[in-house]
């Protein structure tokens, strides 16, 4: 169990039904025992995260100089990407989380993910992860398809036996070109580097799966197998979490949704009254092509 915390209660007890866990407390660096009750992937309590971002029009050398020489400090904007957050994630369920651009709705995940540390608040995660929150992230451009295949499997925790039994199986349903599985991925069209990805992705066997806008790599053809793979896990009760723009892949894979604005939830619930709220409010149809890409 991993728990990224910000929270100042560095206390937890065992209750009848719940897994035990442990914490660590941002200031004092003491690990503290924390509840999560059976059914849940992941929990999160108030969670806040703020960051902050430099103003100045022009990022120039020769205006750092003149701003130093006057004493002046560097103009800086505290963005508040997600304000206090409650939400359980239970086993078994697939999330999809919709919002405009700039609703903290990719900031949330990398959080799940453990990427961003909490500001304010707690996030607590029961089971084994795998992410894709940007196409190829993490891969190396100068090695193959098939090395950065390993990595990934490395970096999900898998041991070299297990990645070995994995290669072939990534590789067959990236269905590269002939001989690109052994290039160098910088060698790859956007298209390819997304194939690649997303393969390594899903045939990790998470508990947990996010997936950040993964849906829309490659071909129509490619999106077809993706969502048959997506469909797959869903079936084997895996736990899937998904930010997208295509409200259509919401309602058709999600068991439930939660729209985000401003770094808020704005409502949740069923997947398709989610996304119909969600379309109200945008003030648009529900066109084929209204469902496609908000």
């Amino acid at each position: 169990m991993i728990s990224l915390s910000a929270s100042k209660d560095s206390r937890g007890a065992l209750d009848t039904g719940t897994h035990a866990g442990t914490r660590s407390d941002k200031r004092s660096g003491k690990r503290a025992l924390i509840d999560m009750p059976n059914d849940l992937a992941v929990r999160i309590e108030d969670l806040s995260i703020t960051y902050k971002i430099n103003v100045d029009t022009k990022k120039t050398l020769k205006n750092a100089v003149m701003r130093a020489s006057k004493g002046e400090k560097v103009r800086m904007r505290t963005v508040e990407a997600v304000k206090h957050m409650n939400l359980d994630i239970p086993h078994g369920s697939v999330l999809g989380i919709v919002g405009a651009n700039g609703a903290g709705k990719s900031t949330l995940m990398r959080s799940i993910a453990g990427i961003l540390p909490p500001t304010e608040g707690r996030i607590i995660v029961n089971g084994r992860i795998s992410t894709l929150l940007a196409l190829g992230v993490g891969f190396n451009p100068s090695l193959s398809g098939r090395d950065n295949i390993i990595l990934g499997g490395l970096a999900s925790g898998l041991t070299k036996d297990e990645i070995a039994s994995k290669t072939d199986e990534i590789a067959r349903f990236a269905d590269l070109p002939d001989g690109f599985i052994d290039m160098p991925v910088r060698t790859y069209s956007s298209g390819m580097y997304g194939r690649v990805a997303f393969a390594v992705a899903v045939a990790m066997t998470p508990d947990i799966l996010l997936l950040d806008e993964a849906l829309s790599a490659g071909d129509a053809a490619f999106k077809e197998k993706s969502f048959l793979r997506m469909r797959e896990l869903v079936q084997e009760a895996r736990t899937i979490v998904i930010v997208s723009h295509a409200l259509q892949t919401v309602k058709d894979l999600c068991t439930h949704a939660i729209w985000m604005h401003k770094g808020e939830i704005l409502a949740k619930g069923d997947a398709g009254e989610i996304t119909d709220k969600y379309l109200q409010f945008l003030n648009v149809g529900t066109l084929p092509s209204n469902l496609e890409d908000f």
